[in-house]
């Protein structure tokens, strides 16, 4: 069983997000069996650590673009959690260069952090665009 499924709970319905919030949910996954494979490769995880942030960026970028374009008025709290967010995941890396096994801790914040910024934070917007008839 994956650490974490993809499920419709996790779909907010405008298919470009929800497949990179797929992208996200897979490379969590991918983190969390190097952690669990019984042959721990820091520079493995080193690589998906890296590639989580990079594609989470690209992600946020695109995201933000978004609901700046759709007028939505929580946009700067969103933002703010991004950022927030990277430098979380940027600390995670620094951690992990400097020799620190942070694997499972990355997993558990990236598990949280997806599954209550989809939910809650990102269905806002869904909503917004919902009420105010904006198709995306």
């Amino acid at each position: 069983m994956q650490f974490m499924p993809w499920s419709q709970d996790l779909e907010i319905g405008i298919g470009e997000v929800d497949e990179q919030h797929q992208w996200l949910v897979n490379l969590t996954n991918q983190l969390h069996a190097q952690m669990n494979d019984g042959q721990l490769n820091p520079q493995r995880i080193g690589d998906t650590l890296e590639q989580l942030m990079d594609y989470t960026m690209n992600h946020f970028i695109a995201e933000e673009e978004l609901i700046k374009r759709h007028g939505y008025p929580g946009t700067d709290e969103h933002i703010r959690q991004h950022n927030a967010f990277c430098q979380q995941i940027m600390a995670l890396q620094d951690r992990h260069e400097a020799g620190e096994t942070v694997g499972n801790e990355a997993v558990d914040l990236l598990k949280n952090w997806l599954l209550n910024h989809i939910t809650r934070i990102d269905k806002d917007y869904v909503d917004y665009f919902k009420a105010n008839n904006i198709s995306v």
